[in-house]
């Protein structure tokens, strides 16, 4: 299913009906501030299963997930003082930050070593997702086992047909990934260089 959500509005019934089908266990493609993303409720096994075939993707790499602000962050990270102030002046953006996750957080999206990326995309519509469905929700691309991207929504749609059950329109977005950043330990390291500044941590 294909449905057209304004990007700088997002229309509350529009979103409520994309939350009822995350609470069903469905697999959503939603735009960001990056790329198109596919993702589900973080608490649903099954979903998160779903994904990895649609992916295919190894086990062994963890998806990240995106909150809908820095408080929903601390209860599924353990942020410390200097992972805090350096989130608050960044975010919402095109960051993933790699910090280790808490207890909430299911065993299938941590590392072996305890780590997670978090993401708080500068756009409205995951994040009206994240706070209508209460959990956060997985953030992976939406693009082919190859890695060819989909900038298009219909074209998603039309890829991944019914293994998708809602495919979000929100118009065009940048098509550069997020930059990557460890806060393991208050060093900052740069794992992937994208669309967000990575200049302040050099």
């Amino acid at each position: 299913m294909l449905i057209e959500i304004n990007p700088e509005n997002p229309q509350e019934r529009l979103i409520k009906k994309v939350v009822e089908a995350l609470e069903r266990g469905g697999v959503i493609a939603y735009p960001t501030d990056t790329y198109y993303g596919i993702g589900c409720d973080i608490m649903n096994k099954k979903a998160i299963q779903k994904i990895y075939q649609i992916k295919q993707r190894d086990k062994r790499q963890p998806f990240s997930f995106i909150c809908s602000n820095l408080k929903n962050i601390s209860d599924y990270a353990k942020v410390s003082n200097y992972a805090y102030k350096t989130m608050k002046r960044l975010l919402p953006g095109p960051y993933t930050f790699i910090l280790e996750g808490s207890k909430l957080v299911p065993k299938i999206m941590l590392t072996n070593r305890k780590m997670a990326g978090i993401r708080v995309p500068d756009h409205p519509i995951p994040v009206a997702l994240v706070e209508g469905l209460g959990n956060p929700i997985i953030s992976t691309s939406a693009t082919t086992p190859e890695g060819d991207i989909f900038y298009d929504a219909s074209l998603i749609h039309d890829h991944f047909g019914s293994r998708i059950d809602i495919v979000i329109d929100g118009g065009p977005v940048p098509g550069v990934p997020s930059s990557v950043i460890s806060l393991q330990n208050d060093e900052p390291e740069i794992l992937r260089e994208g669309l967000g500044d990575t200049r302040i941590f050099e």
